[in-house]
């Protein structure tokens, strides 16, 4: 900065007394220049003598006759030309990063080079960018916030070129960057000032800058954390909650829509780089602002590479459609999700992670499948009670649902109730339609004994409900199975297979007695006869269950070609299962069930730790 200061400085005395001379009373000014709204009052000769652009205004035949000029298109106004006032009539001033880029964008447009004149402005604010602005980070970045205030003049120049350079040089230059995801090699960590001053520029600048660092070998989690910032600080005043549009001008809502793609474009391909809920809220913020199809595809496509990462709050993206006339949630756009994500839990079984930048790379691997699939019937659970919802709607995103990701039930029926209590209008094939999805064989006892009293569940599911539960009771322990039959056989999810209770000792229990066994199971048949006929007495005009299939040979029994089991058959009112002495040995065998004849009414005492009641 000295030796700038020096060279400002008049080389003679000779020099410096013709200025204060040219500058006193005693030469008065023979021309007015006009920039911008500011009028200066100057003399011919010092001016014409470095700016060849005035020079070719004033010489010549007319010349003289000139007395008011207006510059147009001047960068930085009024305030560079009183810097380059100074300059031309010799008075010193201090060049620096801050004004650098206007004082050589100033000297371009007013021809100031060395033709016009040795040791000129242009010749002078060069050797500072080089020597001094351009060769620190400070100076770059402060530069380049500067020459992105003059374009497209500082672009005619290549200041911005130049600027972006130098700061992808000293971030990147060292390697520092490169290789993040290799073990061993940690990023270089981003410093929060440098940060903070790129996160600043537009958004132009900014994606000029990204792609100029990541060629360098600036990606991964680092370029991650900067599109992070750049973000969060451009598209903070969004309200992307509400279901009200705020209403936006439209260049405002333009620009923001620009910076949002762009941001979009700019995201790293490498895995595990961006946060689900970043993705989310970019996602939410696409919906508002009305993105293009692709900006919103690829985001999609992105938070399914991570979905296992993923919590419910990350689904709950908000629809774009009025408030009333469609759903609360995007569904279809979950949808689309769960989809990319199976598609990419089938690829990662076949593909090698360690893919350098193939997005596919990205897939979450396969063993997340099952939070996966508890996180889904969350999610239905949530959007269930939105009375907008329809029936296809739900039972689309449900049948999606793989199987191998829903080791019950239980999740499922949860959704499926809160759905038929928030839609009671539905008709009997649509409820039948809801409760398809679900598979009866694989609901927990609690779930069973709630979903057999459940007035919502059309009757075919109650039946099948209890046909299933019946047939579980059936099973044999493991001590009176076939050798290598599994405990679930006829139906029992594994999660509710039997598994024997260990002794203190280490051994196993011994199986019970027979006769144990035999009264325990009739105790069972007979609370399932219980609520068959509670079932017929709340739908008396319900057509009769057709009779079970008998039992064939081993236990088993045997079903219809169809591969569904039968419904069962109502039992007659007379004979040696009915009447009075039916309720007695039912007392006698079930101390939790009242005789109904005694005026008491009959059910089961409900375990303590029931959780499934939704109503």
């Amino acid at each position: 900065c000295s030796r700038m200061q020096t060279d400002t400085q008049f080389s003679s005395a000779a020099m410096k007394r013709t200025s204060d001379w040219i500058r006193s009373q005693e030469f008065p000014s023979d021309i007015t220049i006009q920039v911008g709204g500011s009028s200066f009052n100057l003399h011919k000769l010092p001016l014409a003598s470095k700016c060849g652009y005035i020079r070719k205004l004033v010489s010549g035949a007319n010349g003289s006759r000139v007395t008011h000029l207006e510059i147009t298109g001047m960068p930085g106004d009024a305030k560079a030309f009183d810097l380059v006032i100074k300059f031309c009539y010799g008075v010193n001033f201090e060049i620096t990063a801050d004004n650098v880029a206007m004082l050589r964008c100033a000297a371009e447009h007013l021809e100031m080079t060395e033709e016009c004149k040795p040791g000129n402005l242009v010749g002078r604010t060069e050797a500072y960018l080089e020597e001094v602005a351009l060769a620190s980070l400070e100076g770059a970045v402060t530069a380049l916030r500067r020459a992105e205030e003059l374009l497209p003049a500082s672009d005619k120049v290549q200041l911005i070129g130049r600027c972006i350079d130098a700061i992808a040089t000293m971030t990147c230059g060292d390697g520092g960057h490169e290789g993040l995801d290799d073990v061993g090699a940690p990023p270089k960590p981003v410093d929060d000032w440098w940060a903070d001053e790129l996160t600043a520029l537009r958004i132009d600048t900014f994606q000029r800058v990204m792609i100029a660092m990541k060629a360098r070998g600036f990606k991964g989690i680092a370029m991650g954390t900067m599109i992070m910032l750049y973000a969060q600080k451009s598209l903070r005043r969004l309200d992307m909650n509400g279901r009200e549009r705020k209403k936006m001008e439209p260049r405002q809502e333009h620009e923001k829509r620009v910076v949002l793609e762009t941001i979009v474009s700019l995201l790293p391909r490498e895995k595990n780089t961006m946060s689900v809920s970043f993705l989310s809220m970019l996602l939410r913020a696409a919906i508002y602002l009305d993105t293009s199809l692709a900006c919103r595809l690829d985001l999609e496509t992105r938070m399914a590479a991570q979905l296992g990462q993923a919590v419910l709050d990350d689904l709950l993206i908000p629809s774009s459609s009025p408030e009333g006339a469609g759903t609360a949630y995007d569904v279809d756009a979950v949808q689309r999700i769960l989809a990319g994500y199976l598609e990419n839990e089938g690829e990662a079984t076949r593909l090698d992670y360690n893919t350098d930048d193939d997005f596919a790379s990205a897939a979450s691997p396969p063993n997340d499948v099952g939070p996966v699939g508890k996180l889904m019937e969350s999610y239905l659970a949530e959007i269930s009670s939105d009375v907008n919802l329809p029936v296809d709607k739900f039972t689309g995103l449900a049948e999606l649902i793989p199987e191998r990701a829903r080791f019950n039930e239980d999740g499922m029926y949860r959704a499926i109730d809160i759905y038929l209590k928030a839609h009671p209008s539905l008709g009997e094939g649509e409820r039948k339609k809801v409760c398809g999805v679900m598979d009866c064989q694989k609901l927990s006892r609690e779930a069973c004994a709630h979903a057999a009293q459940n007035d919502r569940l059309p009757v075919q599911t109650v039946v099948q409900v209890l046909y299933h539960e019946q047939r579980r009771l059936r099973v044999p322990p493991p001590s009176q199975a076939p050798s290598g039959a599994p405990s679930y056989a006829g139906g029992e999810s594994p999660a509710l297979s039997y598994r024997p209770t260990p002794s203190f000792n280490g051994r196993e229990r011994s199986a019970p007695s027979s006769e144990v066994s035999r009264l325990q199971r009739e105790n069972d048949e007979l609370r399932m006869e219980l609520l068959q006929m509670k079932m017929r007495l709340r739908d008396p005009s319900g057509a009769a269950p057709a009779a079970a299939p008998p039992l064939a040979a081993g236990g088993t029994r045997s079903f219809p070609t169809s591969g569904k089991p039968p419904l069962p058959k109502k039992q007659g009112g007379s004979g040696g299962g009915g009447g009075g002495g039916f309720m007695k040995k039912l007392g006698r065998l079930n101390p939790f069930v009242r005789d109904p004849l005694g005026g008491g009414k009959v059910r089961t005492k409900p375990p303590k730790d029931r959780r499934h009641s939704i109503s």
